[in-house]
Formats: C-alpha cells, structure tokens, sequence
C-alpha cells in the first residue's frame, strides 16, 4: 500500500538529516533514471534513491525503512544484467556510488579492503605500481563495483584459471534488513559455515555489504597470448576442449562467433577480422616466464589440428591490449547492428559446446532472431546476445522466449541458467529448469534466516510457488508504484 504524503515527507527529512539534502532523490523526473539496470526489459521507477557514504549511515536508513515496513535494494553501477537492481514495485534504492573508497592495503598478507562502490579495474590500478592486481575481471570492469561483483558473483575472461569473484572474496561486512551491522569472515580456514560463499552471489536479498576484504595477487612474470582465426566455429569449439585435454590452463581461452565479430569489428575497436571468420579464439597463458613460449606453441598446436584458418602470437603489448579491448567491448558493440540486444549467461560442460552452439542456432531460426555467441569458451560460460528491434510489435516479447530456450538448452545438458549475471528478475522462471519446488524453498528459507520480512530487494532470484499465501504486505512509498506482495509457499 501507497504512503501518504505527509509520510513519505517525513521519510525524506529522516534521510536527509541522515546523508544530507542533496543525497536524496524523490522528485519523479530525478528518480526516472534509476528505473532499471543494465537488464531493460523490465522497468519500475523507485519511490525513493539515498546515497550513504558510511556503513553507519547505510544502517541508519535501513533501521528506518525497517521500522515502517518499506521494501528496499542495493544498487552499485547498474550495470547488472539480470534486472536485480531494479525497483520493481517502487522499493528504495540504496545506492552505494559514495561509497567508493580504497580503505587499505595490505601488501604481505595479499588483501585489500574496499567498499563497495569501488570500481573494479580501479582496484587493480591503485596497486600495479607495486605489483599487484585483482584478478576477477568482467568485461564491465572500467565501470562496475566490487560490491555489485560480490552481489552477482561475477567472473570474468581469466576466472577459468583464477576463479569467479567467491574464490577471491575474504570477508564482509553487512548491514542485516533490520540495521544490525555483522563482520563476515577475514580469518583464513575459519571453522563453521561457509557464510562468505553464501552471500556471495546472494543478489542483495540477505542485506546490503558496506565493506569488502579482497585478496589480491602478484603480477604473473610472463603473459602470452595467442590469436586464432577458424572458418567454422566447430572447428573452434573442438580446438577448445583440446587445449584443456592437453593439460594446458589457459588464463583465459575466449571465443566468438561470426555474427559478434560483425558487431566488433563495427565497434571502437575493430582489430582487421576478415568479415567471413566463422569464429575467433584468444588464448592467453601466464605465470613463471621459464615453459610459457613451450605452452603457448603447445597451443598452437593444437589449433592447427581443426583446420586454423590463421593463428599467431601477440608480437607485443599494444597488439594483445588491442585484441581484449576488441573483446571487452563485444556486448556494447552489438549496437552498432542491432537497435537492442538482449544479454544471456548460460554454463554449459565444454565438451558439449559444439552440439550446444548447434541448438542456438535453431533457437536463433525459430524466433527469426540473430545471436551473436562471445563467451568465456575455457569454463563453458556463454553469452549469447539476441538482437531484436523493441520497435516491432511482438520482437522484444520474442527476444526473451528465445532467451528462455536458451536457458533451457543449457541446463539440458547438465549446465547453469547463470554463470555470473545472476538471476535477478530475468531468470526466476528459468530457476526451475535447474531445481525443483522443494530445493528452491529450502533456499527461500535460508534466505528467510537473513531476510525474514522480505524487506531487502524482495521479488528477486525465485520464482513464486504453485501455490502462495498473501501475507501482510510491505508499504511503498509513491503514488505511481504498486504494493509489493510477499509470497510464500
């Protein structure tokens, strides 16, 4: 149910005096902006957006959310591509954007803390001069947050070999949905639960982290990277499980297909692909320089047993630097062919790319709808992006059915409906595809441990059950929004 005015008036004289008159947003036409995430197939405008720029603060505003039984969500960058943090039913957004610092380093021990709107690459950046880096790395890195990575469990082009954002994740702190703040982990091989993994990848449904102990790594002492050009992308798919068969662990073993190299090769940072390429793969080794040219030319080996149309060695730097911006901006480069695309993330076992990237193309001819296929080909991590025109009658509606199939594809083959985009609002139907009612309710009620009310990002990650119960619903603040309905089984 709706606030009244003389309420929602008095929420915001609250916050205000908590975070000041200028990190409050409640005018419509300021809230617009945060209507979605980078997932813009569903859209709901927020009653209110506050900015915190201090665990206490962001406590203080939840006590008084909490209090009056208003719905909430985390949000960082807005980059995720799942629509979790998406204000469906007019909740509050907590945006963490001030809350962007590096708090320290600590260089013998190999970790980092940092809250949570600090961006990704910027970690790494503010510690290569002493040798350092953080590993996980999405191709949104120059813009997305640590926190947001740890809310999705993001990946990366080099997490076949270093680990998604989980493996690199060494405490938290979190403020619950009733304000208590809790100090998660920081002590290496603690006895217990697993909690850090639990949140991690949790979308923001058990609270809200403020504080993120990360570790980090030394700078590998040797970096190679190899290019290799396929007219079929069969032959590429093969070339890929050889690799691994070979006992080689690529930092990263990257691929896409002719239709997203139609799409970079028209973007900012076009490498000179021959526009017929039916697939191109990167493949990059690291670590002690003494055997890395022996398992570079290993792999080219390899390569050149499927019928490599070209294959060579990064001859510099500048050239590899050019070959990862190319890949890096793969899924904004779809624009330069399509009005609109729709981004999906599917985990598949390497072995059954080929028949996999098989089955898309069906989904891809039955919906009438191209896909361009970039994905992190090492750990079987796909992205295949449906491009469409929302301006055509019934095309968007289409993009998503064909989405779902390709979910459904995935998990067919003994895979994920996600690898590190989460599941947001995109995919909660698809959730079934992989458990059953009885596993998604055992999970809901761990979730319930944390987040009892459903107060914190509600309406996320499950689908509701066959059968649901009404219980007392949380208020919205807003005229224009919806009440929230919680729902349990």
């Amino acid at each position: 149910m709706s606030l009244d005015a003389k309420l929602k008036a008095s929420i915001v004289q609250q916050f205000e005096h908590i975070v000041g008159p200028r990190a409050v947003l409640h005018r419509y036409e300021d809230l617009l902006a945060y209507e979605c995430d980078g997932y813009t197939v569903h859209k709901g405008v927020p009653s209110l957006v506050v900015f915190p720029k201090s665990t206490q603060e962001v406590s203080e505003v939840v006590r008084i959310l909490h209090h009056h039984r208003i719905p909430y969500l985390p949000r960082g960058a807005g980059t995720g591509l799942s629509g979790g943090a998406t204000a469906l039913n007019g909740e509050v957004i907590i945006s963490l954007a001030r809350m962007n610092k590096l708090v320290s380093v600590d260089y013998p021990n190999r970790r980092a803390v940092v809250q949570p709107g600090f961006i990704n690459l910027k970690l790494s950046n503010s510690i290569s001069s002493k040798g350092y880096y953080y590993a996980p790395d999405p191709s949104s890195q120059a813009a997305c947050t640590i926190g947001g990575n740890v809310g999705e469990n993001a990946g990366g082009a080099h997490c076949l070999k270093y680990g998604v954002t989980t493996n690199h994740v060494l405490g938290l702190e979190l403020v619950l949905p009733d304000g208590e703040i809790v100090q998660i982990g920081g002590v290496p091989d603690a006895p217990g639960y697993d909690l850090l993994g639990f949140l991690t990848g949790s979308e923001g449904t058990m609270g809200i982290i403020t504080e993120i102990t990360v570790r980090i790594l030394k700078k590998p002492e040797g970096i190679l990277t190899v290019l290799a050009l396929y007219d079929e992308v069969e032959d590429a798919s093969l070339a890929v499980s050889d690799i691994i068969a070979e006992g080689i662990v690529p930092a990263a073993l990257e691929m896409m297909d002719r239709t997203a190299i139609e799409g970079v090769e028209s973007g900012n940072y076009p490498v000179g692909y021959p526009r017929d390429l039916g697939a191109v793969l990167i493949v990059e080794v690291d670590g002690v320089i003494a055997g890395l040219q022996e398992q570079i030319d290993r792999v080219i080996e390899v390569c050149r047993k499927h019928r490599v149309r070209e294959v060579r060695q990064a001859n510099s730097p500048e050239e590899r630097a050019r070959w990862w911006a190319n890949r890096k901006t793969a899924f904004g480069a779809m624009g330069t062919i399509s009005p609109d695309y729709l981004v999906q993330d599917g985990v598949i076992p390497r072995s059954r790319l080929p028949e996999v990237l098989s089955r898309i193309g069906e989904v891809s001819r039955k919906y009438d709808l191209r896909i361009a296929n970039v994905f992190h080909a090492g750990d079987g991590n796909l992205h295949p992006l449906i491009l469409y025109n929302s301006r055509n009658d019934g095309e968007t509606q289409r993009a998503v059915q064909a989405g779902s199939e390709v979910l459904k594809v995935c998990a067919d083959v003994g895979g994920s409906i996600t690898g590190e985009h989460g599941v947001g609002v995109e995919k909660m139907e698809d959730m079934r595809f992989i458990f059953t009612e009885e596993e998604m309710q055992a999970q809901i009620r761990i979730r319930d441990v944390f987040n009892p009310d459903q107060l914190c990002n509600p309406g996320k990650i499950f689908p509701k059950p066959a059968r649901c119960v009404e219980l007392k619903q949380p208020k919205v603040l807003g005229e224009h929004q919806a009440s929230v309905n919680t729902m349990v089984h």
